[in-house]
């Protein structure tokens, strides 16, 4: 919709619009769900691991958990990053 559009109102609010545009963030997440495997530059994992850092020490045993888990996984695509020698 744009804003030039009425909302709708009454029964029509709860039927969904076939015209409705998804934002950009939705799109992004529609599009990461399928995602398996990507290529990322090891710096930008780097300060990945910088930035999840902090939430290992939150409060929320949820939140560390879920910290946790993307840290090691970040530490582990750094190490399996690294050329044989």
């Amino acid at each position: 919709m744009t804003s030039t559009q009425p909302l709708p109102r009454g029964l029509a609010s709860l039927i969904p619009d076939a015209h409705a545009q998804a934002t950009p963030g939705e799109l992004a997440a529609a599009q990461l769900l399928h995602l398996r495997e990507a290529t990322v530059p090891v710096p930008v994992l780097a300060a990945a691991v910088e930035l999840i850092a902090p939430q290992l020490k939150s409060e929320d045993p949820a939140t560390q958990k879920a910290a946790a888990a993307v840290h090691a996984h970040l530490l582990a695509a750094i190490d399996g990053a690294a050329p044989s020698r």
